[in-house]
């Protein structure tokens, strides 16, 4: 039997989804050496299973600053991915179905107007003219003209694959079973086939990254669901944004060969590794995107599927440096929204790794905000 390969390394990273490896890209950009292991293969799970919507419009005013961050990465995908995703700025168009929604939409209008994010109130009678295949509840909407739509399954391995070529050591299919810090240096091990030794660790393990925490002492309250997408087959191309609705509910957008992808609902939890969709949720996405968009009335949904994403209680990400053990930070908990903010945040962890800084404000994602009572870093390891 070989021995255990070990390695050492200015920044070890645990988690190859969107936040992980573009952190990964960020550092090797940065002259930093990397290693990054991922569970999976890079971008399989909530990064490269979501609904692809890229989207500013809606989120938080506390993640605004991070969000009109990663917009610009957005906008810089061939050069620093060698792909451009399927990334298009399609507009998104948030729908209101009552006057209340109009009111919400109009007040988001205004307290997010220091962030030119350029969202345009649209009447009923003047979206009737510009898109009559819109169903009769839609009375209005918000639309942000240059938020857009991706195709995750391939952006987010592009991040990884981008962070291997500029020489970061990447390890897929390397779940980690050890995390240990010393008081200098963290070790990180993959069952009898891998150890890393750095003096930072950056905790980027999605819905799993509340287990790694705790064993540094810290027990943000996350919880896991499994949101439910699903694709019809190609119809006739209508509709040029994303869609959404005020207060939630379904969300769709249609690619350039014609499907439908849309979501809403809850899917079904396997288990630790799996999800799918459940029949009744399919039904009633079914009926809702029918009331939205009449075209797919005699449409076919051709596949359906769930991922597993990570969420805090104020669906706000948990963004910043431990509170317990100098040289770890965390990346975690975007509740649906890492895909567009993702490439952001792995800069910001970047940063935060070579400067113990960062000029993007994210206080409000301390992990601090969670705690109850102090408690002492755990120097054992135990399983994740």
């Amino acid at each position: 039997m070989s021995s255990i390969k070990k390695l050492q390394t200015d920044v070890a990273i645990i988690g190859g989804g969107i936040v992980g490896s573009s952190a990964a890209l960020a550092l090797r950009r940065m002259g930093a050496s990397v290693v990054l292991l991922e569970r999976d293969l890079c971008g399989s799970r909530s990064s490269g299973v979501n609904f692809g919507g890229v989207r500013r419009q809606g989120r938080s005013l506390s993640q605004l600053p991070l969000t009109q961050r990663a917009h610009r990465i957005w906008g810089r995908l061939p050069e620093l991915l060698g792909t451009d995703g399927e990334y298009v700025r399609s507009g998104h168009f948030k729908i209101a179905r009552s006057e209340a929604d109009m009111a919400s939409l109009e007040r988001y209008r205004a307290m997010s107007s220091d962030f030119d994010l350029g969202l345009e109130l649209i009447s009923a009678t003047r979206l009737r003219q510009q898109c009559p295949w819109l169903g009769t509840r839609a009375v209005g909407g918000s639309l942000c003209a240059e938020d857009g739509q991706a195709n995750p399954r391939l952006v987010s391995p592009a991040f990884a694959l981008a962070a291997q070529r500029a020489g970061a050591l990447v390890f897929e299919r390397h779940k980690v079973d050890e995390v240990a810090h010393d008081g200098a240096t963290f070790m990180v091990r993959s069952g009898n086939a891998l150890e890393v030794q750095a003096p930072l660790l950056l905790n980027c393990a999605g819905a799993w990254a509340g287990a790694i925490a705790a064993q540094f002492g810290e027990k943000p309250p996350m919880f896991s669901r499994s949101p439910m997408m699903a694709v019809t087959e190609p119809v006739p191309h209508f509709m040029q944004w994303s869609l959404g609705v005020e207060g939630g509910g379904i969300y769709c957008r249609q690619v350039a060969r014609g499907n439908l992808v849309m979501g809403g609902g809850t899917g079904i939890t396997l288990d630790a590794e799996r999800a799918r969709a459940e029949s009744d949720a399919i039904a009633v996405l079914a009926r809702q995107a029918v009331e939205l968009l009449p075209a797919l009335r005699h449409a076919h949904i051709i596949r359906t599927w769930g991922g597993t994403e990570g969420y805090l209680p104020d669906r706000e990400p948990v963004l910043g440096p431990s509170r317990t053990t100098p040289g770890l930070f965390h990346g975690f908990g975007f509740a649906g929204a890492g895909f567009q903010i993702g490439p952001a945040a792995g800069e910001v962890l970047a940063e935060l790794a070579r400067d113990g800084r960062s000029d993007t404000p994210i206080d409000a994602f301390a992990i601090e905000r969670f705690d109850e009572e102090p408690v002492s870093p755990s120097l054992a390891a135990s399983p994740t």
